[in-house]
């Protein structure tokens, strides 16, 4: 892997300007980490990355910072979660299981990176989504000599070269299959079972009152991939991939959507019943809201980000197609592939889906 001595001496040269820039402002350097004629070292490899950049790494990683807790949990399931020593603070908080002490943490989200703490950490990797600001980590980090690797873990459209470039990236081709085999089994059995029934009128709230996912997001993705329809389908995104928007609550009364799903922020921890109850009332109390179909045929659903938008969100997808078409899935136990994805992928404990996913009403 990257010579250590080399990022030793690199560190070392810099510490004066470092100790006197921002958290986060430009760490300067102007010695080289490349091999005196400027070649490959042995045992490089080159992947493509999700940016369409063609990166060269010295070998699979051994240390690697990623950000972004999508990321963080592709590269636990593929078995590289133990060479991750630096990550976001969203990660800390979304994934307690990976007990992610303060000194790992190098941003606060995926905009204000901490370049000196990541160069401290010493990385052979640095991964964060296309999302993230990618562009600024890779000009602050290529006089250090470590790479930057755009994979968007949270994109539901690019979800098997996701794993693929991770698996590659860190030396995990077999677990990298693995993850897309359970992925592929998942939307196996709802492609097979939603064929040929009718779309169900879908409002998908995510955290805020109102703000829903729009053509191109991963919420509407998914209602599509479950048999569904979503009620905010015909409004225009503009190409933002994770479109969302504030609607008119009048707007939801008169689509009449037939099921609503309401998913909060995700947490690996379990979401205590007090959660559940109050956003149960709120969504029912709301002026109009005992009109609709779904409230009036107790299809409301309420649930944490972390079961439902886990596995880029093919978990969401199972649980939804389960919710729109009961009849088709009636022998199907969408609690058992979370389980699966929590113990056998996260190395987690698995409370039961009730903690957090329930029915209102």
């Amino acid at each position: 892997m990257r010579q250590r001595h080399s990022r030793a001496a690199l560190l070392a040269a810099t510490v004066a300007v470092a100790l006197c820039a921002a958290a986060c402002g430009t760490v300067v350097n102007e010695e080289s980490d490349e091999n005196d004629d400027g070649g490959a070292r042995d045992g490089s490899l080159t992947v493509v990355d999700d940016a369409g950049r063609t990166v060269e790494l010295e070998g699979p990683a051994e240390r690697a910072v990623v950000l972004n807790s999508y990321g963080n949990e592709f590269a636990q399931a593929i078995g590289a979660g133990d060479r991750v020593v630096g990550y976001d603070r969203v990660s800390a908080s979304r994934l307690p299981y990976l007990e992610i002490s303060d000194d790992e943490i190098v941003s606060e989200d995926l905009q204000e990176i901490n370049y000196e703490a990541v160069v401290e950490l010493d990385p052979d990797v640095f991964i964060l989504p296309r999302n993230g600001a990618w562009q600024d980590a890779s000009e602050q980090l290529e006089s250090f000599g470590i790479p930057v690797v755009v994979a968007t873990a949270w994109d539901f459209e690019v979800f098997h070269e996701t794993v693929e470039l991770l698996g590659e990236v860190f030396g995990e081709p077999e677990g990298a299959q693995r993850v897309s085999g359970f992925y592929d089994e998942i939307f196996e059995v709802v492609s097979e079972r939603v064929a040929g029934t009718d779309p169900v009128r879908v409002y998908w709230e995510t955290e805020q009152p109102y703000l829903t996912g729009l053509p191109g997001s991963g919420f509407d993705q998914i209602i599509v991939a479950a048999g569904g329809e979503n009620i905010f389908g015909d409004l225009d995104t503009g190409g933002d991939e994770q479109a969302e928007t504030t609607v008119d609550p009048a707007a939801i009364l008169e689509r009449d959507p037939e099921v609503v799903v309401h998913e909060f922020g995700p947490s690996a921890d379990p979401t205590g019943q007090e959660r559940f109850d109050t956003l149960a009332d709120e969504l029912t109390g709301r002026a109009g809201w005992q009109d609709l179909s779904a409230v009036g045929d107790d299809r409301v659903f309420v649930t944490n980000g972390w079961a439902t938008s886990g596995l880029s969100k093919a978990i969401g997808a199972l649980y939804l197609a389960s919710w729109l078409h009961p009849d088709a899935f009636a022998d199907v136990e969408p609690g058992d592939y979370l389980a699966r994805w929590v113990e056998d992928f996260q190395q987690a404990d698995f409370p039961g889906d009730d903690a957090y996913i329930q029915r209102v009403g």
